[in-house]
């Protein structure tokens, strides 16, 4: 059996990582959830995932439980998507985001090398560390983030390439696009958005405030892209990989589809809030994904309709919607 560590277990990406190693047959997968967090919620994990999965405490600002962590596992791969990694909360909190982001990888490696040095690791870092520089984006573009988190990836991005050179160690970096589905956290936009329509639909809300409407990202299933982290380990020599759709959409073309969905025009139930406009935002992402395509084999299998709908639908059933029960 292999052994997997993930750290962010109960998160969007750990849960749906758990569910496809599991699927898989033959590994063993060790979650990693913070000591404090003693009522950790497992929501998104299912419950074959759960009963046949070992949860394991320790905190990405906290070496020595990470060195713990790594000693009880002794993992033959370790998956690093244990993040702060609500982008507007971090002008807020900007000093945590660099300790959790940035030194807390590096905190793992560093355990890694002492503990389980042939582990292959996953390191996850995002678009948001390329900022405003042009679209398409791929691997050599230049990376100029325009947030505190950005900031952060970043950071931990660049010690990857370092622990990878110096030590040898074998550390992948996915620079993922914007991926979503039915398990993001509520203060997530999309999750915001497909919450607002089924509450409205449901005549419990008369609408919802949003930021910047204008912003185009490049969004793709969370499920999809978990795989496309499992192949990057699976290769002989570890190579980062930008992985995303292709299209970019505003933020408004996603609120519209989503009330489209319950008959609605959105423009009757969303209002702009200045407050929740972040102070320097990234207009436009969009993945030059050709290198995973090549490499991994790697392509997305989920439309952006297709996702709208599978996470709307999902809140109006959850509500119990007339007619989406």
């Amino acid at each position: 059996m292999t052994r997997a560590l993930i750290t962010g277990i109960t998160g969007q990406d750990g849960s749906f990582l758990a569910d496809y190693l599991r699927a898989k047959g033959n590994y063993q997968v060790f979650g990693m959830v913070r000591p404090r967090a003693t009522g950790f919620s497992i929501d998104n994990l299912s419950h074959e995932t759960r009963e046949q999965m070992t949860f394991v405490m320790g905190d990405m600002s906290d070496a020595a439980s990470l060195t713990a962590v790594l000693a009880s596992a002794q993992p033959d791969e370790i998956y690093n998507l244990a993040a702060m990694s609500f982008v507007p909360m971090s002008w807020r909190m900007a000093e945590m985001t660099m300790q959790v982001n940035a030194l807390g990888p590096v905190a793992l490696w560093e355990a890694a090398r002492g503990i389980c040095p042939k582990a292959r690791i996953y390191q996850a870092s995002t678009s948001e560390m390329f900022g405003n520089v042009p679209a398409p984006q791929n691997e050599d573009s230049p990376m100029l983030p325009a947030s505190p988190y950005g900031v952060a990836k970043l950071a931990a991005h660049r010690m990857a390439d370092v622990f990878r050179d110096t030590y040898g160690l074998f550390i992948v970096s996915g620079i993922l696009f914007n991926h979503e589905s039915e398990r993001r956290g509520q203060n997530f936009l999309t999750r915001k958005v497909a919450l607002a329509v089924a509450q409205i639909a449901l005549g419990a809300s008369s609408g919802v405030a949003l930021g910047n409407l204008g912003a185009s990202r490049d969004w793709g299933f969370a499920g999809d892209y978990v795989d496309a982290m499992w192949r990057m380990l699976q290769l002989d020599e570890p190579q980062d990989f930008v992985i995303g759709t292709g299209e970019t959409h505003t933020v408004g073309e996603f609120v519209e589809k989503a009330f489209a969905i319950i008959g609605k025009d959105y423009r009757d139930y969303v209002y702009q809030d200045p407050g929740l406009l972040r102070p320097t935002d990234v207009n436009m992402l969009r993945a030059d994904w050709s290198k995973a395509f090549n490499v991994l084999g790697w392509s997305p299998t989920r439309t952006f309709d297709w996702l709208v709908k599978r996470m709307v639908e999902h809140e109006l059933r959850l509500a119990g919607v007339e007619g989406w029960k």
